[in-house]
């Protein structure tokens, strides 16, 4: 029985194989169905490197910095449009960058101004002790500053002659009992500060004290002890002082800047390095009127109770100074905003992948976030959270503003082209693109800046090169994207100014001396125009030769007068014109296009210069 059933066995298993591999060989492979999808994927019009946007590549690879290129790709126009700086990413690479947004929204600012302060006496329980008669000091009953006294502790023993003769003249006016003196006595004797207890005990004993000993008149402690026994003193001198130490002050500073925000009974919280981990709350008692003018910073005070002595002047203390309001105001996190030498500016999320970089004004800050004055409103998305890889590429051609009805207005009167001078930064032929650096574009309120650029069918590549500076013609289509439409090169092989001698450049330049009109300070002659840009008033032409100069034929870029209209100048035309040279530039006073019969005799006249030429 199990001879029969082994056979079966071993086919049953061989006739599943066959079936599995059948099966395999009929159905479709799954790469085929992976590459059949990612056929149909968009694929990468460019790679940028992530730190830098300027470097691109046409295929993936590393950055000079050894980080992977992040693949850009057309998404045919997705995504809102915010005008110049609108860039769209997919959302792989926005996943893959861990872009994360935040919301702009009101709400309070918790500022504080962060300051060091310093530990006084409690100037109003500050006492100074003077003498009121010239003596000596017999007896000194405190040693050393910071010697704790009481109210009613003595603290030193004089002898004044000036003492002794007021107690006799209390004594003559007992024995003669006139009130009169005996008041005086008494007064004079209480105006040069002697005890009340030593008067009381001079009418009781009728015996004059040599010496008298004087006392504290509160608690605290000896400040500024001046004195030793053996002293002489008179009055106006300092003996010491007693500052109560119940009670002190910290006084500290802030800069001019954060003054405003400082106000009486502001909230403080103070810490010593003294005594680490511990703080104590406050307010603030007091600002001072004046302004420092050196370090341009205001005083402060603040009042603190010491019961148990922990306070003790000249301490250095850390100030932080509360100054949250009730009013709102509209916040960001601090971490989306970029910063730079001469503009601040975020990130706005647009949606569906799309970014933009625009400039704000800010206003003040707290430890997390940043108050916005203008540039962005409630509710809206900003980045915060690799903000500056997506800066990078948009602030490349961004005009850092956002779009309103008013700018929408401007731009319906804006031409739909113009004509600006631009260096080449890096050139993509493969793609039609290329980064220019190009001037400021008033017709379009454009700012000087670096954009990228595809360039129309018609322009030729073969004869651009990074670095190259030139005249471009940026159109604007509708669908509000910019193109290279047009470009023209500068001929430098020939120059008038390279090739004219001192003596030929001081016979030209007349006009700068004040000779207008003259025979040599400008020349008529006719050419062809090759390029004509209205818009700034330049036009390229290849000339004839001047004879009176000796000059022969050459092509040059020339400007032109104010008031001299290029309307119905187009490349190709021949034309006559009077130009002047001014400074460095070759200025066209008057140009007009050559009828029929002027160009006839144009070609006469190039042709007796060539003769004369060759005489």
């Amino acid at each position: 029985m199990n001879n029969n059933i082994k056979p079966i066995i071993v086919g049953m298993i061989i006739g599943g194989i066959l079936t599995v591999g059948a099966y395999s060989f009929m159905a479709p492979s799954g790469n085929g169905q992976q590459s059949s999808s990612a056929s149909g994927e968009k694929k990468p019009i460019y790679w940028v490197a992530p730190m830098d946007a300027n470097y691109k590549r046409d295929k993936p690879g590393k950055s000079p910095m050894g980080m992977d290129l992040i693949p850009v790709y057309d998404d045919g126009g997705k995504g809102p449009d915010e005008g110049p700086g609108t860039i769209r990413i997919s959302s792989d690479v926005v996943n893959n960058l861990g872009v994360r947004t935040a919301l702009v929204s009101y709400k309070s600012l918790h500022t504080e101004i962060n300051t060091v302060g310093y530990v006084t006496y409690d100037e109003d329980k500050l006492v100074h002790i003077h003498p009121r008669v010239q003596g000596w000091i017999e007896k000194l009953y405190v040693k050393s500053v910071g010697d704790p006294v009481t109210k009613g502790q003595a603290l030193y023993e004089i002898y004044s002659p000036e003492l002794v003769n007021a107690q006799e003249e209390l004594l003559l006016a007992l024995d003669r009992k006139n009130v009169r003196l005996i008041s005086a006595a008494e007064n004079r004797l209480a105006a040069l500060q002697l005890p009340k207890s030593a008067i009381v005990k001079l009418k009781k004993t009728k015996k004059v004290q040599q010496t008298i000993t004087f006392y504290s008149p509160q608690n605290g402690v000896v400040e500024n002890l001046k004195i030793r026994e053996g002293f002489y003193v008179k009055p106006g001198s300092t003996l010491m002082s007693i500052g109560d130490l119940a009670e002190v002050w910290v006084e500290g500073e802030v800069f001019e800047r954060q003054a405003g925000q400082v106000k009486t009974g502001t909230p403080v919280t103070m810490t010593l390095d003294y005594l680490p981990g511990k703080t104590w709350q406050g307010q603030v008692d007091y600002i001072y009127p004046t302004l420092d003018a050196k370090t341009r910073t205001v005083k402060i005070r603040l009042r603190f109770k010491n019961e148990d002595g922990e306070f003790k002047p000249n301490m250095f203390a850390q100030i932080a100074i509360h100054t949250t309001g009730d009013e709102q105001a509209l916040l960001i996190p601090k971490e989306a905003l970029i910063r730079t030498g001469n503009q601040d500016r975020v990130v706005i999320a647009l949606g569906e992948g799309s970014f933009k970089s625009i400039e704000v004004s800010v206003g003040r800050f707290d430890s997390e976030s940043v108050e916005i004055l203008a540039g962005l409103n409630e509710g809206e998305k900003i980045v915060s959270s690799a903000q500056f890889l997506l800066d990078s590429e948009s602030s490349k051609s961004s005009d850092f503003r956002r779009m309103n009805h008013e700018n929408e207005e401007n731009n319906e009167s804006a031409p739909s082209s113009v004509w600006v001078q631009s260096k080449i930064e890096s050139l993509m032929s493969d793609h039609k693109m290329l980064t220019l650096t190009h001037e400021a574009i008033p017709e379009w309120d454009w700012p000087e800046m670096t954009m990228d650029f595809i360039a129309t069918d018609s322009v030729d590549f073969s004869q651009l090169s990074e670095g190259l500076t030139l005249h471009v013609e940026v159109t604007k289509t509708t669908s509000g994207d910019y193109q290279v439409s047009n470009i023209h090169v500068p001929d430098t092989s020939v120059s008038d100014t390279n090739e004219m001698s001192d003596m030929e450049m001081t016979k030209v330049s007349t006009l700068e001396n004040g000779e207008e009109n003259s025979d040599t300070s400008s020349a008529t002659v006719t050419g062809t125009i090759n390029s004509v840009m209205i818009d700034h008033g330049m036009i390229n032409i290849s000339r004839s030769a001047i004879a009176k100069w000796d000059r022969s034929a050459a092509t040059v870029d020339f400007i032109t007068l104010k008031g001299v209209s290029l309307e119905g100048l187009s490349s190709g035309m021949e034309v006559k014109f009077t130009f002047e040279l001014r400074g460095e530039h070759f200025v066209i006073t008057e140009i007009a296009p050559l009828t029929d019969d002027q160009s006839a005799n144009s070609s006469e006249m190039k042709e007796a210069v060539v003769d004369h030429s060759n005489h």
